[in-house]
């Protein structure tokens, strides 16, 4: 039995990838595994980002461009991506891409100075921000709607993980050796994973039986003709302002405003990440009982209080600044469960890999935007502190509260 979404594709019903070639629960572990090693890639170079401002001499404004440098190559990659991603094996195209951001990592690892290390941060999103987009277009062709949400929740865990314990590894490695240190332990650990992920997962190739045949450019017009997939979108776009025009300063504003030392950072995300583990699975399990619309306003809406909270900061106690930065990363975690796992459930399965890596590419630029965005916006004072990110707390607000209108116009499809 098959159905049709508004642009005329064909829409399996039935769940594409058997469940017999590789168990549920292992799956959702290995796939979490990855996301793990390339959102460490990812998040590390926020808390490094007083000590790289110090190393290399550079403004605000030219951190927000190590933090965009990645985010714009992924969606750069991730457009590309779009016309052909659904033509491979979902196996193949992962082990390639993931080869991919290996070097990236490396070359980071390697960096000698700031324009070095922009290119090599060029390469790793090159490859690192297709990863996410195909994970989760394996999630929505190996599990069905109704179990999709808590299947989300347990993969995006994996931001946690990396909260819990790869920053603030990596945060140890930079302050007791260098900050080239946590790249080249992430690259070793990254090539096991590349290994395991050889042996462990097996070819899926179910979304092939309905791919598309026509040219690839017809995928991209069917994508941006769809309605319900420009609110996908558009619902991406928001959600990352809301969070990326904050996280890549939280960590400057907390050492030159709140005064925290460089290795007292690793608290904030340890106790972020626990919470974040704790509460993102379990958000994804009542999205998926009491519907994922409502959830996410519930959760959006209160986001929203630690959010002015965390850029109205003043110097504080810092058991009161962590519990502050917890509220704001759970909050951030939170919001995104449901919503990716209906923006997953937006497209139809022969062409979820091309949209996911066009949503991804989507999510990327805003990144990059959000953070350059508060990079003009925030100033640095001769004598140190951050001025005006109030502002872009208010700008975060603002986007929350549309993600919010959006989500309420999102239509399931499979």
């Amino acid at each position: 039995m098959q159905s049709s979404d508004s642009s005329g594709l064909t829409n399996p019903s039935r769940t594409v990838v058997p469940k017999k070639e590789i168990r549920e629960g292992r799956l959702l572990l290995l796939l979490a595994t990855i996301q793990f090693t390339h959102i460490i890639d990812f998040v590390i170079m926020m808390p490094l980002g007083p000590q790289l401002m110090r190393v290399f001499g550079i403004s605000p404004q030219q951190f927000g461009f190590i933090v965009s440098a990645y985010t714009f190559s992924a969606a750069v990659s991730g457009f590309i991506s779009t016309l052909f991603l659904d033509k491979f094996d979902r196996k193949n195209a992962l082990l390639l891409l993931y080869i991919g951001f290996i070097l990236g990592t490396f070359c980071c690892a390697i960096a000698t100075g700031y324009e070095i290390l922009l290119l090599a941060r060029i390469i790793a999103g090159a490859f690192g921000g297709v990863i996410g987009a195909l994970v989760f277009a394996i999630i929505g062709d190996a599990i069905p709607e109704e179990r999709r949400g808590a299947a989300t929740g347990k993969v995006m865990a994996a931001y946690s993980a990396a909260s819990i314990a790869g920053v603030p590894a990596g945060l140890y490695l930079a302050t007791t050796l260098n900050w080239h240190a946590p790249f080249y332990a992430l690259t070793f650990l990254s090539l096991m994973v590349l290994a395991t992920t050889y042996f462990a997962l097996p070819a899926m190739r179910g979304h092939l039986t309905n791919a598309v045949t026509f040219n690839p450019l017809r995928v991209l017009s069917d994508i941006l003709r769809n309605t319900n997939l420009l609110l996908a979108l558009g619902l991406m776009i928001a959600l990352t302002l809301a969070g990326f025009t904050i996280i890549p300063f939280i960590s400057p504003f907390l050492v030159s405003n709140i005064g925290f030392a460089d290795n007292e950072l690793g608290y904030m995300y340890l106790f972020s990440g626990i919470s974040t583990l704790i509460v993102s699975p379990l958000v994804g399990r009542l999205a998926d009982r009491y519907g994922k619309q409502r959830v996410f306003t519930i959760v959006a809406f209160l986001s929203i209080i630690p959010i002015l909270l965390l850029t109205h900061l003043k110097p504080a106690p810092h058991w009161l600044v962590l519990i502050v930065t917890t509220a704001f990363f759970v909050g951030f975690g939170a919001r995104f469960v449901p919503a990716v796992a209906l923006i997953t459930s937006s497209a139809a399965p022969n062409i979820r890999g091309s949209f996911m890596s066009f949503n991804s590419s989507i999510q990327q630029l805003a990144t990059g935007s959000a953070a350059i965005l508060s990079g003009f916006i925030i100033q640095e004072t001769t004598a140190g502190p951050l001025l005006y990110f109030n502002i872009v707390g208010f700008i975060a607000s603002a986007a929350t509260l549309l993600a919010i209108i959006i989500i309420r116009k999102l239509k399931v499809v499979s």
